[in-house]
């Protein structure tokens, strides 16, 4: 142990020596005086100097001293040395006094003010505080004036190796796929050192494994840990603990060290195929069971995990494809053989399937391994159960004419018991499907008969249920559904579509369209309504009006004169026959009503009424009304005009014997002279426009 103590403090020292020796001292220019300039030179040559000449003439003088260091961690029975300060402005006469100052002044190091050693007084760190700045003063002893500007310098902390490597980060955790080949890498690590990593070897870190070979390896300088061993099985071993060491000193004898753990663990690769647990399955089903049940489950284990061990399931072989299928538990990992279609234990008793589980994902780097896949039979019985009649149709659909005779067969449905027993089937009908009891059925045939006459026109469809029952066991029952639709007889004659009423105008011309009017059937013909029209055999002469059929199956009614007066005749009446197509083919008499009326030039009906022509002087209705509103007008701007003039002219009482009535009565006695007679034209009076409905202007 001396001889290793030996051995550092020689290596710590012997850099701080020839740094001492070999580094040039700082120069500092002091002021000269006036002597010191004499003895430089003669006062001649001063007196031709500038004085930029005589500043840079001035003798050189200055501190002297090399930069600092000082041992860390070094603890003795005196302080250490660290230097001494000195200036060439020091004869040694010990008139002058050397001042330390800056960071531990005092505290940390100490200077003697007459020879100007620094001393350290304290164990330092370098971890804590690699250096220290100072500042050096040299003043007079006598008067403290300072003899030289202060100067700052540095002491540095050397140094040592007194920190082991540490794993800040530690422990570890790592993964690398299982079957890795050799040299994989796995991770990397890394320790810190707090000494200097710039000064000998005490932060050269080598890394090395103290556990965990030989599966791993680590580079001693990177610290990049790799796989030792190829193909290592994570079904073997999953996970493997490694202790690593970081040593400083390049590793060499007498360094610190520190260690950490590294867990790794082998994560999965698709390297197994999937096993079913048993080649032979045997599963049993009765033959009434629902489609989609869940007949039976089969697992193929496989040693991988995750998604690595997904298998999928097929059916690949087997007399039963076509009624089984088989889908995959995603959780379970199971094949989960269900039922498609229905079975029957008296057609076949047994079915065979061969089954394949495969890996859903796969690893191409093991497929020279083989197929990761495997097969398994499956047996499977079908077991006798009473089951219900089966009819020979799943729906049936009946045609019936709707004047079909009552108790005449519609149509036949059929039911057998499947099972080997053969019950007799009895048959009826659900009559909440059938609540008015149209229709009768046969207990022992299922023949549907007609109970009640049916009619198109009120309901084209029935829909009924008709039940099947064993009558060994009433509980076993089937239903079926039965559309039974009305056809169409002609027994309905078509009439008009709607209540028509047609206007003709007085001044209506010849072969004017007085109205259009469309027919209807309630029966409903394969090829679709063709109506024939015609007027009764004694109408056809019709001196006033004809008829024209259109191509859109409708009909007009058109005028065969003009001059119709309502004076003469108000009201028209024209019979039509509408016949349809049917066979045989029906027929009706509709009536069409023609009103005369009083229309404007365009054709535009005003006025219908007969009585408009028995009016005095031959004025319409409407014109007298405008004649009377117009006297009415003029009488009361007359009453008005007489008031206010004689409120005008006469004291506001009225005496008792005057009247206003009398004044507007004497008033129309006198006449109004030419301002009545053009109260309004006496010649619209006889206008013959009036007759039409044209009314004169109310005033003029």
């Amino acid at each position: 142990m001396p001889e290793r103590l030996a051995e550092m403090l020689l290596d710590l020292w012997t850099p701080l020596i020839i740094l001492w020796i070999t580094l040039p001292p700082c120069i500092y220019m002091a002021p000269m005086n006036q002597s010191q300039v004499l003895m430089s030179g003669s006062p001649l040559e001063l007196n031709s100097l500038s004085e930029e000449q005589r500043i840079l003439s001035r003798s050189k003088r200055g501190w002297v001293w090399n930069q600092m260091f000082v041992l860390e961690e070094f603890s003795g029975p005196e302080p250490i040395l660290v230097g001494r300060l000195h200036t060439d402005l020091d004869p040694g006469s010990k008139k002058i006094k050397y001042i330390l100052s800056g960071d531990g002044a005092g505290t940390i190091f100490q200077i003697n003010d007459i020879t100007g050693d620094i001393h350290a007084i304290k164990r330092l760190d370098r971890e804590e505080k690699a250096e220290y700045t100072l500042t050096a003063q040299a003043v007079d002893w006598e008067t403290n004036k300072p003899l030289e500007p202060p100067s700052e310098f540095i002491i540095k902390v050397q140094d040592i190796n007194d920190n082991a490597p540490e794993f800040l980060n530690g422990p570890y955790h790592a993964t690398v796929p299982e079957m890795s080949i050799l040299g994989t890498s796995v991770t990397n690590v890394t320790a810190t050192d707090a000494d200097d990593p710039v000064y000998g070897n005490s932060a050269k870190l080598v890394y090395s494994i103290l556990e965990g070979q030989p599966y791993f390896s680590i580079e001693p300088e990177t610290a990049i840990i790799k796989t030792a061993l190829p193909n290592m099985d994570r079904e073997a071993k999953e996970e493997y603990l490694v202790v690593i060491q970081a040593k400083d000193m390049g590793g060499h004898s007498g360094g610190l060290s520190g260690t950490t753990t590294l867990t790794v663990t082998l994560s999965d690769v698709n390297d197994n195929p999937p096993k079913f647990a048993q080649s032979l399955y045997h599963f049993s089903v009765p033959e009434d069971v629902i489609l989609g049940t869940a007949i039976g489950r089969v697992k193929a284990n496989d040693q991988d995990i995750g998604e690595n061990a997904q298998s999928s399931y097929d059916i690949i072989d087997g007399d039963g494809t076509a009624l089984f299928e088989i889908t995959s538990d995603a959780q379970a990992q199971d094949g989960i053989i269900r039922l498609r279609k229905p079975l029957d234990f008296e057609t076949k008793k047994s079915y065979t399937l061969k089954l394949e589980a495969a890996n859903v994902h796969t690893d191409p780097r093991f497929s020279s391994r083989g197929p990761f896949k495997d097969t398994a039979t499956v047996k499977i019985v079908v077991e006798d159960a009473d089951e219900p009649p089966v009819f020979s149709s799943p729906t049936y659909l009946l045609e019936v004419h709707e004047n079909a005779a009552l108790n005449s067969v519609i149509g036949q449905v059929t039911a057998r018991d499947p099972d080997i027993t053969a019950s007799p089937i009895r048959f009826s009908i659900d009559r909440h499907t059938d609540l008015e009891r149209q229709f009768n059925i046969n207990a022992d045939d299922g023949k549907l008969t007609l109970a009640t006459p049916l009619d198109r026109e009120l309901s084209v469809w029935h829909n009924i249920t008709i039940i099947a029952t064993e009558i060994r066991n009433h509980s076993q029952i089937s239903r079926v559904p039965v559309a039974i639709k009305v056809l169409d007889v002609n027994d309905n004659a078509p009439e008009f579509a709607s209540e028509y009423e047609a206007f003709l105008c007085e001044n209506g011309k010849p072969g004017q369209v007085i109205q259009t009017v469309s027919a209807m059937d309630k029966d409903e013909p394969k090829n679709g309504h063709y109506f024939l029209y015609s007027l009764l055999p004694e109408m056809v002469n019709n001196p006033n009006f004809t008829i024209k059929k259109n191509e859109d199956n409708s009909l007009s009614i058109l005028a065969k004169h003009n001059g119709f007066n309502r004076q003469k005749q108000e009201v028209y009446l024209l019979p039509i026959i509408i016949s349809d197509s049917g066979n045989p083919p029906l027929s009706s008499t509709s009536t069409l009503t023609i009103r005369v009326c009083g229309c404007s030039n365009d054709g535009v009906v005003q006025s219908c009424n007969v009585e408009a022509y028995v009016l005095p002087i031959g004025l319409s209705m409407g014109a007298l009304i405008a004649i009377l509103a117009c006297i009415i007008l003029l009488l009361v701007i007359v009453v008005l005009f007489v008031t206010l003039r004689r409120h005008k002219n006469e004291p506001l009482i009225i005496k008792d014997d005057e009247d206003v009535r009398e004044n507007i009565i004497r008033y129309d006695d006198e006449g109004g002279g030419e301002e009545d007679t053009e109260a309004f034209d006496i010649a619209t009076l006889q206008n013959p426009d009036g007759i039409n409905g044209f009314l004169p202007p109310l005033c003029p």
